[in-house]
């Protein structure tokens, strides 16, 4: 028994899904999903190449948005061979070491990413509340150990989650509901005990994205608390404006991020789609909006870009 196990396990692969009855037009999604993938690799490595090449950036905030840069490039490199093999050529299969991959990959950089929007908004709170002493206590060496530390971390935790998938047991062709490989669908797929892979995965979601969110949360209140103390309207709006780009980054991560998990527990069959649909907006649209805000929302930032263009 244990060996015909082995053998269907060695040989189980899973099946990748576009938008299910939707079919007919999937070459018109691809071409969206296109279009979508290059606004986000070329917009974060245009960001990426102007705060390498301009001294006059090498700022904490200007080094954190390059770390939420490049996981946001992680992102969309990590989702993009899937979903547009699947969309373009219906290549819908995927091994289960290919799977594992792409989880720890979506993942590690997901929750990276919300770790990097803590700093960020630990970064906008000194800047508002101590502005006279922001350089000193900011410096670029510990901003740069604060950044590795946290990515680190949460790369750490999310390393042992595909080893415990792994050890499950899948017994035949699994139809996953999306395109790309995530651990709450493919824990549903396994035949054998999955209690641990479970437990962990809920431990990884709550020390990662919930505390964070927790602590941005906590970080806004106190700059929302710093900023009413002021007495004169025009430096209270001033501040206020030092934190919006950050403030739409953020919610167009955890607003999405929220609307998936909302529409998985308490949808029914019937919302399958907009799960998907959801499923696609989380991975897809932070990466793609986060370059056009920031470039919008920072003059510092817009500058240098218009600057390079003309050159």
């Amino acid at each position: 028994m244990s060996a015909v196990n082995d053998t269907n396990f060695n040989s189980a692969v899973f099946l990748l899904t576009g938008t299910p009855g939707q079919e007919y037009v999937h070459l018109w999604i691809s071409i969206l999903f296109c279009l979508v993938y290059v606004i986000s690799v070329v917009g974060n490595a245009v960001i990426l190449f102007i705060i390498r090449s301009d001294s006059g950036l090498h700022e904490p905030m200007y080094i954190f948005l390059s770390m939420l840069a490049v996981t946001d490039l992680g992102l969309s490199i990590a989702t993009m061979p899937t979903t547009l093999g699947t969309f373009l050529f219906n290549a819908r299969e995927i091994s289960l070491d290919a799977c594992f991959a792409q989880l720890f990959f979506i993942h590690s950089l997901s929750y990276s990413e919300s770790s990097v929007l803590f700093l960020m908004a630990f970064d906008r709170f000194i800047a508002i509340s101590h502005p006279l002493r922001y350089a000193s206590i900011l410096i670029l060496p510990r901003t740069a150990k604060m950044g590795l530390v946290c990515v680190l971390r949460r790369v750490a935790v999310v390393f042992p989650l595909p080893f415990l998938l792994k050890c499950s047991q899948y017994c035949q062709a699994n139809v996953l509901s999306r395109s790309y490989c995530l651990n709450q669908e493919i824990i549903k797929m396994a035949c054998s005990d999955i209690r641990v892979s479970s437990i962990y995965g809920f431990f990884v979601t709550v020390s990662t994205v919930i505390l964070d969110s927790l602590l941005i949360l906590l970080s806004y209140v106190m700059i929302l608390k710093t900023v009413l103390s002021i007495a004169s309207h025009a430096e209270c709006v001033r501040a206020l404006s030092i934190c919006v780009s950050h403030f739409c980054a953020v919610h167009l991560f955890f607003i999405s991020g929220t609307g998936l998990s909302v529409v998985q527990r308490f949808g029914n069959s019937s919302s399958a789609l907009l799960q998907i649909l959801m499923g696609y907006v989380y991975l897809l649209v932070p990466p793609m909006m986060n370059p056009i805000v920031y470039r919008l929302k920072s003059k510092h930032l817009h500058a240098r870009i218009i600057r390079v263009l003309k050159k």
